[in-house]
């Protein structure tokens, strides 16, 4: 929850560590480095896709509860899907407003709603695994 405060702290320290780590070994392709997350990841992945939107080439994020990034940078395009009837991240607080102020700002959204609770159905992450491999 560091990001709600304003900065990133050791988790963020402790992913780009891991990148780096990795882009130096292996044979990366950049252009297919993703981020994606459920509810509370949901919320970090949002946050920290748009802040590193030049590192994060598309962005998943199922059921966000909250979208606070700490800058900007890059314009990945964003999956965001939501249960109707989510009484943990209600829908109408979140998606339903960060939806139309993501697309406000030029961002590519792709947004599903469906029946259902705080879940993520399978056909949706069928549909998340489709759109990232695009």
């Amino acid at each position: 929850w560091d990001a709600i405060l304003g900065q990133y702290g050791p988790d963020v320290d402790y992913l780009q560590r891991a990148l780096r780590q990795t882009l130096s070994r292996y044979n990366v392709d950049k252009n297919r480095i993703w981020l994606g997350g459920f509810s509370d990841g949901a919320s970090y992945s949002l946050s920290l896709g748009i802040s590193y939107g030049d590192v994060f080439r598309k962005i998943y994020a199922g059921a966000p509860g909250v979208m606070q990034p700490i800058e900007v940078n890059g314009k990945p395009p964003i999956f965001i899907s939501h249960g109707r009837s989510d009484p943990t991240m209600p829908i109408d607080d979140t998606s339903r407003l960060f939806v139309p102020r993501l697309k406000r700002l030029g961002y590519d959204v792709t947004y599903r709603e469906y029946d259902g609770r705080h879940t993520l159905p399978p056909e949706i992450l069928r549909e998340v695994i489709i759109w990232m491999t695009k």
